[in-house]
């Protein structure tokens, strides 16, 4: 089937969110959507879900332009659902004979902030590799619940009112929060969706980004249009994202992102089964089960820097500040650590260790070491700077020279 009209469209989701008569929830969703270029920001972007989807047959459905259909999917508002998601995620990273699974998931709970197997401050960055099944239900802003299903275990994280809990049943421990605010601001659910993921993609659309409609799919039994979105530029490791938007509901049901590089989608996400029926109120209800081990979380005020103090804090990294433009922007910081990687009596294993995963390059900016994904590139200056971004080794070497 050919593409549909869409005249590729420049900025089409702030324009077409930002018109006035816009329903409010569309212009707050509209105003989310960002593709994030701080290290941090980028890492969690990539979080991917990847099934290996039947589409079958192509629906023969109305016409519809690029913009028209952003505009309908910022004004969409899904607030009960049910279904299941799969998930696989290839940024290439080495192998590291396993270390990288204890890091992730936190083995040993070394990753858990208060200690607990079940802190979804831990167990949620499973995500970030290998392949996965979640169960995810949701009744509006203050209930929600995603289940990661694993071999002969579950981890669940349920948002019921002011309540969040997580549940490990392989270790039996339960983690507890309780907090004011509002239901959006206390959702479980983690970026694991598609439409998590189109909101981020969604933001990059400006005058560096090509998007048409491509046609349309079947993914989990609804027709569905096909949003293509493709840099203009070509200093970015982003080939293209794909959006599956279901026709009826305008809630993305499929997120394929593909590396320029070529090969297997980095990030692909989708429902093999959802219903956007009520879910049974029983499905948010959770007691502690007997003889589990129950961890409260501790007081935010007490974890949390005064605002002064982490001013200081930003002040002394310098940054993150951001070079460049759209799907070329790349986020850098400066650690203040002089020397780039470990060196001496007690890093020289590391930084040696670290230095042969890494490329040697070198600049206006001196000399350093990048970090490659199939997605993510990082590159750590001898200065103590760091420069990332979902661009190649050459464009974060050339952005390391304009910031000199």
């Amino acid at each position: 089937m050919a593409p549909y009209e869409s005249g590729d469209t420049v900025g089409a989701a702030h324009e077409g969110a930002e018109r006035d008569g816009a329903p409010r929830s569309g212009r707050r969703k509209a105003a989310r959507y960002a593709v994030p270029v701080a290290v941090a920001g980028v890492a969690a972007a990539t979080i991917g879900l990847v099934p290996a989807l039947a589409e079958s047959g192509d629906p023969d459905l109305p016409k519809i332009t690029a913009q028209q259909l952003i505009d309908k999917m910022a004004e969409s508002d899904v607030r009960r659902l049910s279904g299941t998601v799969k998930i696989t995620t290839d940024l290439g990273l080495p192998d590291l004979g396993g270390l990288e699974d204890g890091l992730l998931s936190g083995d040993g709970h070394g990753g858990s902030g208060d200690g607990s197997s079940a802190d979804p401050r831990s167990r949620l960055t499973e995500l970030a590799s290998g392949m996965h099944t979640l169960r995810v239900a949701a009744d509006g802003p203050d209930r929600q619940k995603v289940s990661l299903l694993e071999r002969g275990a579950e981890y669940s994280l349920i948002h019921d009112g002011k309540d969040v809990w997580g549940y490990d049943s392989k270790s039996n421990e339960v983690y507890h929060s309780t907090a004011a605010g509002t239901g959006e601001e206390r959702r479980a659910e983690p970026p694991a969706t598609p439409e998590d993921f189109a909101e981020e993609a969604l933001k990059a659309v400006d005058d560096t980004t090509s998007v048409t409609v491509d046609g349309t799919a079947q993914v989990a039994g609804r027709d569905a249009y096909k949003l293509l979105i493709r840099p203009r530029q070509s200093g970015t490791t982003v080939g293209a994202v794909s959006i599956a938007v279901d026709a009826k509901t305008y809630m993305p049901l499929k997120f394929t992102l593909t590396p320029r590089s070529g090969g297997a989608a980095v990030v692909d996400a989708g429902f093999t089964q959802v219903s956007f029926a009520r879910p049974a109120a029983s499905t948010f209800d959770f007691t502690p089960p007997k003889g589990a081990k129950v961890t409260e979380e501790k007081d935010t005020a007490a974890r949390t820097p005064a605002p002064e103090h982490d001013e200081d804090l930003t002040g002394h990294l310098g940054g993150p500040e951001v070079i460049g433009k759209g799907w070329t922007s790349v986020a850098t910081l400066d650690t203040g650590a002089k020397g780039g990687l470990p060196t001496g009596s007690q890093g020289g294993d590391l930084g040696g260790f670290l230095g042969s995963l890494g490329d040697p390059v070198s600049g206006k900016f001196g000399k350093g070491t990048v970090f490659s994904t199939r997605l993510v590139n990082a590159l750590i200056t001898d200065d103590g700077k760091v420069y990332a971004g979902l661009v190649t080794k050459e464009t974060l070497v050339k952005a390391a020279d304009a910031g000199k």
